[in-house]
């Protein structure tokens, strides 16, 4: 091929549309134009498509930006092991994308410590509870953990005949996504268990590739080979955050994952697709369009969950001062973990904080209010604070 046409079809915009791509070149520029990918641009995976072929992507399609990984890498001081205004709402997102009737009161209801009451609260104790596993650093990415990750969020609340059989971690039949159309068939049940074993290889040893990208590639292939009848997504999300809090992204459950994947919906469903519609005519499964969203929709987007530094210093040089003390201190930890940025009245920090009386609650917003940590919003009955962000 010429070296000005290879180099215009490396640069199109198109170039991980393969069906566009196809209007534009000529077949046969088309066919060997993904076989110098292949010889030279493609980076392999020790991971596989259904045929035993590398699953493959391009390095440099996209730079992720240090902002993202900063963000994910800033050290809490809470002692809670997630973020419960975060988690909140990663559930939330994470119900929503999957079409599960839930509220937000019943969310905060669970994650606040509080039994649940019906099949629908029991779903969120059993989310709350999988937050609590992939937090622990005591639990090690593994197909054993895995499994009891999945039996703790999703198997426990499915119909008979989509659980799990007795010693069996995955699936014992076949399954097919289906829209409009067929748009997924799942890997062949006999080969699960070696492919969930070549994924788990790939999530314990070191690699080269950023682990962001990392995170992303396991989130996909987890989801590719669907090793259960139900609950891939949302088991694929998971594995993604576990694997992020296992490589020391000490804020990943501080930041509702889930919540910027519900924002871009489509276009998250509309990049699985990609990556299959692009292997059907390249017959190489490039995951490339499904790193993109990740680095364009999810990474460069997130939002730090934290104060500002001016923020920060300020409570800093007032607990040096001793001008707080150690019940407004744990209050002030449990405002940034249970609210983050969203305002609060002096009666729901009573309430959700559990440990204080209101006279106490009262002194604390309004001391960290003249500090400058909190904002005071005035409403008709009523006021609301903020932590200053």
């Amino acid at each position: 091929m010429d070296a000005a046409l290879f180099a215009k079809m490396l640069s199109d915009p198109m170039l991980v549309h393969l069906k566009k791509l196809k209007y534009k070149y000529p077949q046969a520029d088309l066919s060997e134009f993904i076989a110098l990918l292949q010889d030279g641009f493609y980076r392999s995976l020790p991971l596989y498509d259904f045929h035993g072929n590398p699953v493959v992507y391009l390095e440099n399609a996209a730079q992720l930006r240090l902002s993202a990984a900063k963000i994910l890498l800033t050290p809490q001081n809470s002692a809670q092991l997630y973020g419960t205004q975060a988690m909140e709402r990663e559930i939330l997102s994470t119900f929503t994308i999957e079409q599960i009737d839930t509220s937000r009161s019943s969310v905060r209801r669970i994650l606040s410590g509080y039994a649940p009451t019906n099949e629908r609260e029991q779903r969120i104790y059993g989310m709350k509870r999988g937050l609590e596993f992939i937090a622990d650093p005591n639990n090690k990415i593994s197909e054993e953990t895995i499994y009891q990750l999945y039996q703790m969020v999703i198997g426990a609340f499915l119909p008979e005949e989509d659980q799990l059989l007795p010693g069996q971690r995955y699936r014992h039949d076949h399954v097919y996504i289906v829209g409009d159309k067929l748009e997924h068939t799942g890997l062949p049940w006999n080969k699960l268990a070696s492919y969930m074993e070549q994924l788990v290889a790939f999530i314990q040893q070191d690699s080269s590739i950023n682990d962001l990208w990392k995170a992303a590639l396991i989130h996909f292939y987890l989801a590719y080979l669907h090793p259960y009848f139900d609950g891939n997504g949302r088991m694929a999300r998971l594995l993604h955050l576990w694997y992020l809090v296992q490589q020391g992204y000490s804020s990943a459950l501080f930041v509702p994952l889930s919540e910027y994947i519900e924002r871009s919906r489509k276009k998250y469903y509309d990049a699985f697709s990609l990556v299959e519609q692009n292997a059907r005519i390249s017959g190489v499964l490039d995951v490339t369009p499904f790193l993109l969203y990740f680095t364009e929709e999810v990474y460069h987007k997130l939002r730090s969950e934290q104060p500002d530094r001016v923020t920060t210093d300020t409570f800093r040089r007032a607990l040096q001062n001793g001008k707080i003390t150690e019940k407004e201190h744990a209050l002030w930890q449990f405002v940034l973990t249970a609210y983050a940025d969203q305002p609060f009245s002096t009666k729901q920090l009573e309430k959700d904080f559990g440990n204080a009386a209101y006279a106490t609650i009262r002194g604390f917003v309004l001391k960290f209010t003249e500090l400058g940590l909190l904002r005071a919003t005035k409403f008709s009955t009523r006021t609301k604070y903020q932590v200053v962000m």
